[in-house]
């Protein structure tokens, strides 16, 4: 299961508010790449996939490929604001290790 936070969920309802193309939720998924060995890759979807596990948090829909639901499994997603940037953040307990842009993990 992947944990949002109450920042994550209105960043994600936000976006979901600002598309036009009917976007139903949310899907993480994880793919090969990055300097750690694998990158988080976001995007809001329409529906899920064949395969897809679909979490529901506060309102807002997850949809995870079977590939990358070990991989994310006790996740913590947060969106984060500061001077420097701002952005959506992973705590995930599955990372040996992981960059310093913090998308990137091993």
């Amino acid at each position: 299961m992947i944990i949002l936070t109450d920042n994550a969920v209105n960043a994600v309802k936000t976006a979901m508010a600002q598309t036009s193309n009917g976007a139903e939720g949310l899907r993480i998924m994880v793919e090969a790449g990055g300097c750690a060995g694998f990158k988080y890759m976001m995007g809001l979807e329409n529906a899920p996939r064949d395969g897809d596990v679909v979490i529901e948090q506060s309102g807002v829909k997850l949809f995870i490929d079977d590939r990358s639901q070990p991989l994310v499994s006790g996740m913590k997603v947060d969106f984060v604001t500061s001077l420097e940037n701002s952005g959506f953040v992973f705590e995930n307990p599955n990372a040996a290790s992981k960059c310093a842009c913090g998308k990137s993990f091993g």
